[in-house]
């Protein structure tokens, strides 16, 4: 990866409904080597996909919870299995496997605090091998980049 292809994520990261001839020009290229490039980022995984940044606020989600879970065993069965719970559940936006005190790092996102209720008790406290749960509610978002930093 070069300076252009940097410029390139960017430039998409900021606005992936940019087009071709405007991402081209911004980054000092003609299109058609442009486009050659961009492809080859989605082509080598470094382009994952392309989302749709939605205001949760107005569909009603706007409960944010931060959920820190501790299992009883850490064998990578325990770690498969949980994972997979957190994988079909919808409203956990993210999972992540931690260091510390805590095993599991999780986001959730739901319309009230009677829904996280509901979630926390027919979902997490009903799944194998949970030692601890630690919840912690969202009161503001300061800030969500979407734009990665560059080094």
């Amino acid at each position: 990866m070069d300076q252009i292809d940097l410029k390139i994520l960017r430039y998409l990261q900021e606005n992936a409904r940019i087009t071709n001839a405007e991402l081209a020009e911004r980054v000092g290229l003609s299109p058609t080597p442009c486009l050659r490039r961009l492809r080859r980022l989605e082509a080598d995984g470094i382009i994952r996909g392309y989302r749709t940044e939605v205001n949760r606020d107005v569909l009603g989600l706007s409960v944010t919870v931060m959920i820190l879970v501790k299992l009883e065993k850490e064998d990578e069965p325990s770690l498969r299995a949980f994972e997979e719970v957190a994988i079909r559940r919808p409203e956990i936006m993210e999972c992540q496997l931690v260091t510390g005190k805590f095993d599991y790092f999780l986001r959730v996102v739901l319309p009230t605090l009677t829904s996280y209720e509901a979630f926390l008790s027919e979902t997490l406290l009903r799944t194998e091998n949970i030692a601890s749960i630690e919840s912690s509610f969202t009161l503001r978002e300061v800030t969500k980049k979407a734009v990665l930093p560059s080094f």
